[in-house]
């Protein structure tokens, strides 16, 4: 008999442990500036121009992009352009929603793209956008070794912190490793981490027996659903996705504030169509006096002011 069917708890693995119960029937009750019920926080990822390439050495095209087709073996400059895009084009078009709207927001930026366009680095510096490092190259944690992640990390934060001026307080992977969530607290600079999905709220975790915070992300309301299987079929579908997400956060049945993120990456949510659905509902949630449009720094502090580690962890 294979005794594994039957099992009923987690045993020792390497990485964080799983938090399965989370805040329960009883959240913190936070109160978000302007005592708005829901702070929606649009993230521009950022990654055109350090992704794998042929051109970069990596013998290898990245997938993430508008057709799902694999050139194996060789340079697939159709998906090469499709990244171009985003860098020449859809990053200004976003701008330019961003700057109509009077909103800030949170850059997860790899460091080598925003050295391959300083333009860009500048634009959201003087935007006061908040870059939080998204890895040194847009690669995945749980391909490098503990040193080699160790590494990009030092790498991803003295590189962002020159382009931009100012040094990054978040940090999200690409896909993160058993060992990123060490190498972030062990780096000692971080205030967090958005490697889960895991809650509509940040919350407080342990790491190597000190406190450390996780401002969650979505993959919900998130643009790469535009080109990946059964995602969004239309602009419409992402204004509907991202409205029944507000709307419902602002009457969630209790007296808990909550966050929303929004997931934009400037080759899919750049382009014309697109950017207008995006630009429809950040009109849409605007029209409400309990939403706040912030960066996720400015939520993770708003949070542990309220609800500092020792009050949670105790």
């Amino acid at each position: 008999m294979n005794t594994q069917f039957f099992a009923r708890e987690d045993r020792p693995a390497d990485g964080p442990p799983r938090e399965l119960v989370g805040y329960g029937p009883n959240p913190p009750v936070v109160r978000w500036p302007g005592d708005a019920r829901v702070a929606v926080q649009i993230v521009v990822n950022y990654e055109e121009g350090s992704e794998k390439t042929f051109p970069m050495g990596d013998e290898t095209n990245d997938i993430l992009h508008e057709i799902p087709f694999a050139l194996d073996g060789y340079r697939d400059l159709a998906v090469e352009s499709v990244y171009e895009y985003g860098s020449r084009a859809g990053i200004w078009r976003l701008f330019r929603v961003f700057g109509n709207a009077g909103i800030p927001v949170t850059f997860f930026a790899a460091a080598v793209a925003l050295e391959r366009n300083l333009d860009v680095a500048a634009r959201l510096a003087g935007r006061g956008d908040e870059p939080a490092a998204h890895g040194y190259r847009w690669s995945n944690g749980y391909e490098m070794t503990r040193n080699e992640e160790r590494e990009a990390i030092r790498l991803a934060v003295e590189s962002i912190e020159r382009t931009t001026g100012t040094r990054p307080l978040g940090w999200y992977s690409r896909e993160m490793s058993v060992n990123t969530r060490e190498l972030v607290v062990e780096e000692g600079g971080f205030v967090y981490d958005s490697e889960c999905y895991s809650d509509d709220l940040p919350y407080w975790t342990r790491v190597g027996g000190g406190a450390h915070l996780v401002v969650p992300y979505s993959l919900v309301v998130n643009d790469a659903r535009f080109v990946l299987a059964q995602g969004y079929g239309s602009p419409d579908h992402f204004f509907e996705y991202a409205k029944a997400t507000l709307d419902r956060l602002r009457n969630d049945g209790d007296d808990c504030a909550r966050m929303m993120s929004v997931g934009l990456h400037p080759r899919f949510s750049g382009n014309p169509a697109r950017a207008d659905s995006l630009a429809r509902f950040i009109d849409y949630g605007q029209q409400f006096d309990d939403v706040w449009f912030a960066r996720r720094i400015d939520i993770a502090e708003s949070f542990a002011s309220q609800y500092p580690a020792n009050s949670a962890l105790s």
